[in-house]
């Protein structure tokens, strides 16, 4: 009788509470993190085209040649943890357009959600609807059925400069920021 009453206790607090501490606080070990194989750092990042709830409908990477791009890969609309990654980049939305530098927002939700989610949270960034994860399988962020908690920064010529594989979404942009500036310089 006890180790019945474990395996449900188990079954029913543990697993969930592990699930949602990967969904919103990032992956806890590197294998969980990577979510497929990584584009290697200084080759071309992966091209792509996915639609947008905002401009024309659709958008592609190339569209962004000639500027730095923060691609960052999300679980889902209007999770908490998501929810304060998006109210982190666009808070410091001001300091990327000075680096003439990009933010995207990857998930498998649809555009219809997206503008939800924008509308909802004042964000004035393009979110991307990968709803059949080929992009986010692309860069390595898929974790069926959810784009997992990752950020590439892509540089103007199109090329992957640095990876944060299950970050934090707390302190997150500011990282992103830091990192950039690093690249920038250098």
């Amino acid at each position: 009788m006890t180790l019945l009453f474990v395996r449900r206790w188990v079954s029913r607090l543990i697993v969930p509470m592990l699930l949602v501490s990967v969904l919103v606080l990032g992956p806890s070990s590197p294998a969980q993190a990577l979510g497929g194989e990584q584009v290697p750092l200084g080759e071309p990042a992966p091209g792509f085209t996915l639609p947008t709830n905002i401009g024309d409908g659709e958008i592609s990477l190339s569209d962004y040649l000639g500027q730095w791009v923060v691609l960052y890969f999300y679980p889902k609309d209007f999770t908490p943890g998501c929810t304060l990654e998006a109210q982190r980049f666009q808070r410091d939305l001001p300091e990327f357009i000075q680096r003439n530098t990009q933010v995207i927002g990857v998930s498998a939700d649809d555009v219809d959600s997206h503008a939800e989610f924008c509308d909802s949270e004042g964000l004035r960034f393009p979110l991307l609807a990968d709803t059949d994860g080929a992009v986010s399988r692309a860069y390595g962020s898929w974790m069926k059925p959810m784009s997992m908690r990752h950020t590439y920064l892509i540089d103007a010529d199109g090329t992957m400069r640095e990876r944060f594989l299950g970050v934090r979404p707390v302190l997150h942009s500011q990282e992103v920021l830091a990192r950039l500036d690093e690249l920038q310089q250098a």
